[in-house]
């Protein structure tokens, strides 16, 4: 259909669907946590999980940019019909760039799969582990698993290999896609160390100081316009 409902697009490459959806937790004292998920469904590859008291569409433009400035810009994003998903700025920022939306029918998350089976991961093997004192806390725990996924645990799709080292593989080191940037080293450090280097990965908000393509470029002006018009 022209709005992109009821589509059930078959991910054939890497950066041909990325896939996005909420989880939540809580810390300690009983305070709610909203993490934004988003993979790549080729690839399986977690690109980003964004943690935060509170997400809405501009949070969602501001991630979705950061990680486009690294992978590039999928053809297309699947999603529920939630209304930070089918915000009337979010649809038109994802036209601006060249992004095509997927919306699975109401009241059937099973249509997206992918989504929900890393959900399930990361709740069996991160969020029903652990107890988090703070919002800070949940963020370098939540961001480490991410990288232990990606880059160390197997994923039986996929030979048992983890997802980033596959997706080197199949989308080669400048990205694949509509337009790719080129790989650039994360600036991120912390207490925990960065063990994505050693990985060539990036982590989530990470963004490398290498080029970036034209598209990409685009993603960017259009966020930070967007931006813009909300000071």
């Amino acid at each position: 259909m022209n709005d992109g409902s009821c589509v059930r697009l078959r991910p054939e490459r890497a950066n041909h669907v990325w896939s996005y959806d909420f989880v939540s937790a809580m810390t300690h004292d009983g305070r709610t946590l909203r993490l934004l998920v988003l993979i790549d469904e080729y690839t399986r590859e977690c690109l980003a999980i964004r943690v935060a008291r509170r997400l809405g569409s501009n949070e969602v433009i501001e991630t979705l940019a950061d990680v486009m400035l690294w992978r590039g810009i999928p053809e297309h994003i699947r999603s529920d019909n939630g209304p930070e998903f089918v915000a009337k700025e979010l649809r038109k920022w994802l036209g601006q760039v060249g992004t095509g939306t997927l919306y699975i029918e109401p009241g059937s998350p099973w249509e997206n799969g992918y989504c929900e089976s890393f959900n399930g991961k990361l709740r069996d093997e991160c969020l029903d582990g652990e107890i988090f004192y703070s919002l800070k806390e949940a963020q370098v725990v939540i961001e480490r698993w991410r990288v232990e996924y990606n880059t160390r645990r197997p994923h039986s799709a996929l030979g048992y290999r983890p997802p980033a080292p596959a997706a080197r593989e199949m989308g080669g080191e400048k990205g694949c896609g509509k337009d790719a940037s080129r790989k650039t080293e994360s600036r991120f450090s912390s207490t925990l160390g960065n063990p994505a280097n050693d990985a060539g990965f990036p982590l989530s908000h990470s963004l490398g100081d290498g080029g970036s393509s034209s598209s990409v470029d685009r993603a960017c002006g259009t966020a930070a316009d967007h931006a813009e018009t909300l000071m």
